[in-house]
C-alpha cells in the first residue's frame, strides 16, 4: 500500500470539494469523484451538486468528506430534526436528512448491489417499514463519558464526546434525566427502555462508547436489575449486558419471518445457531413439538441462563454453550432447518461449509450487514443452495443499518 509520503500532494484533509454526488455506498456515504479519486461523501444524496470537506484522507484511490454547504438539492432532502446530525457532528446518524420512504429506497439499493456485485445474483429488494416511525425507536443508548464526567455520542469517526442533551432516536424522556447528572469518566452509560417503558441506566467500563444511534444489532440491558422484555407472546427477564434487539417491534417482525420459512416439520429436528436467549428456538420448538428437538448454540452463559428461564416449560429446546464454529462439530443428526444469526462480520467460509456438510433442507439467515450476508449466500450457492426468499426490514431509520432474513434451500 501507498502510503501518503510516498504521494506527496494526495493529503487532501480540509481542502473544500464541489462534488457531483453519485450513488449510495454501503456504509452510509454517497460516492463522488473529483481529480481521478473517489470521495466518500457524507450527509449527501445522489443527483446532487454539493461543496464537501475533506475530513480523512490517508493518501490513497480515496478519501472522506463531510457536505456543508448543497448547491443542487435532491427532492428527497429534508430538515435533520437532529441539530448534531452534520458535518462535525454525531456519528450515528448517516441519514436524517433524507425522506424516511427514500432511506428505505437507499438502503434497498445498497442491498441490491451487494447481492448483484458479491453473489452474482439480480433481485429486487424492498427495505420494510416497521411501526413506530422513524424517531423514538431506540430502547437502548450506549453513551461515552467524557473526562469532565459529562454523558453523551462520539463524534464520526472519532472519540470526542458530544454534550448532547438529548437524542430524537430515544423514547421522549429516557436520556436527559442521565444527561442531566455527572458520571465517572472514562466509562459508558447504557440506557435501556424495557417492554413496560421503565428506563434503566447503568455504568460499565469503556468499550469505546457509540458514535450515536446507529450501530446495528442488538441491545445489552442497562442497570443491575433484569430486564422485561416481550416478544413472539413469551415474556423474557434479561440480566444486564444480555442481547436483546435495539428496535421493539424488530423481535416480532423477526419469530415471524422465521416461523414461516423454518417451516420445521412435528416430531423433527432444528438448530438454532447464535441463538441468544432463545427467541427463534421458542418458535421452532412450536413447529417441532414435544417430539422434536431444537439445539440453541450461544456463546453467552448468561443468555443461556435467562432463555432455560424464559422457555422452561419447552423441554425439547436444549442448549449448548460455546462458539458455534466450536459445538457445531458435536451436534449429532443432520437438521431439517437451522436458523442462524451471526454477528456482523456473517457466517463465513468455514461455518457454510460446515452447515453444508450436515444438509439441511432450508437454512434461514438473520443478518445486520449486507455485504456479510451476499458474501455467504454465495458460499451457500457454491454448495448447492439457492436464494429462495428475502426480506429487510428498516430497524434502524435515520441510519445505514437495516436488518435482512434470507431463505436458503438445498437446489
Amino acid at each position: 500500500m501507498t502510503s501518503r509520503s510516498d504521494r506527496p500532494g494526495l493529503d487532501w484533509t480540509d481542502r473544500v470539494l464541489e462534488l457531483e454526488v453519485g450513488p449510495i455506498a454501503h456504509g452510509g456515504h454517497c460516492v463522488a469523484r473529483s481529480e481521478g479519486r473517489v470521495v466518500f461523501v457524507r450527509h449527501a444524496l445522489p443527483g446532487e451538486r454539493v461543496l464537501a470537506v475533506v475530513d480523512e484522507d490517508a493518501g490513497g484511490s480515496f478519501c472522506r468528506a463531510d457536505a456543508v454547504s448543497v448547491l443542487e438539492a435532491s427532492p428527497h432532502r429534508v430538515p435533520a430534526p437532529c441539530p448534531w446530525a452534520r458535518a462535525g457532528g454525531c456519528g450515528g446518524c448517516d441519514l436524517q436528512h433524507v425522506d424516511p420512504a427514500a432511506q428505505r429506497a437507499l438502503k434497498a439499493d445498497v442491498l441490491a448491489e451487494q447481492l448483484r456485485r458479491l453473489a452474482g445474483i439480480e433481485r429486487v429488494v424492498e427495505v420494510e417499514e416497521l411501526p413506530g416511525g422513524p424517531l423514538g425507536w431506540r430502547h437502548r443508548v450506549r453513551l461515552a463519558v467524557d473526562e469532565d464526567g459529562r454523558a453523551g455520542l462520539r463524534a464520526h469517526r472519532s472519540h470526542d464526546v458530544l454534550p448532547i442533551d438529548d437524542c430524537p432516536l430515544a423514547p421522549a424522556g429516557a436520556l436527559p434525566p442521565v444527561l442531566a447528572v455527572g458520571h465517572r469518566p472514562g466509562t459508558v452509560v447504557e440506557v435501556t427502555v424495557d417492554a413496560d417503558g421503565g428506563v434503566h441506566a447503568g455504568e460499565g467500563e469503556s468499550g469505546g462508547g457509540e458514535s450515536g444511534g446507529g450501530e446495528s444489532g442488538g441491545a445489552a440491558s442497562g442497570g443491575g436489575e433484569p430486564l422485561v422484555q416481550r416478544a413472539g407472546g413469551r415474556e423474557w427477564r434479561l440480566s444486564p449486558g444480555v442481547f436483546w434487539q435495539v428496535h421493539p417491534a424488530l423481535p416480532d417482525a423477526l419469530a415471524d419471518v422465521v416461523g414461516k420459512w423454518a417451516d420445521a416439520p412435528v416430531g423433527g429436528t432444528a438448530w438454532d445457531l447464535f441463538g441468544g436467549v432463545g427467541l427463534f428456538a421458542a418458535v421452532l420448538a412450536g413447529q417441532v413439538g414435544p417430539g422434536g428437538s431444537v439445539t440453541v448454540v450461544e456463546a453467552s452463559r448468561h443468555a443461556i441462563a435467562d432463555g432455560r428461564a424464559a422457555l422452561a416449560d419447552l423441554p425439547q429446546v436444549q442448549w449448548r454453550a460455546g462458539r458455534v464454529e466450536h459445538v457445531l462439530g458435536g451436534l449429532r443428526g443432520r437438521p431439517d432447518v437451522v436458523v442462524a444469526d451471526p454477528p456482523r462480520r456473517g457466517l463465513g467460509k468455514e461455518l457454510v461449509d460446515a452447515l453444508c456438510e450436515r444438509a439441511p433442507g432450508r437454512v434461514v439467515h438473520v443478518a445486520c450487514d449486507p455485504a456479510a450476508l451476499a458474501r455467504d449466500i454465495a458460499l451457500f450457492a457454491a454448495r448447492g443452495y439457492r436464494l429462495a426468499e428475502l426480506r429487510a426490514f428498516d430497524a434502524f431509520p435515520m441510519t445505514h443499518h437495516f436488518e435482512s432474513v434470507a431463505l436458503l434451500e438445498r437446489a
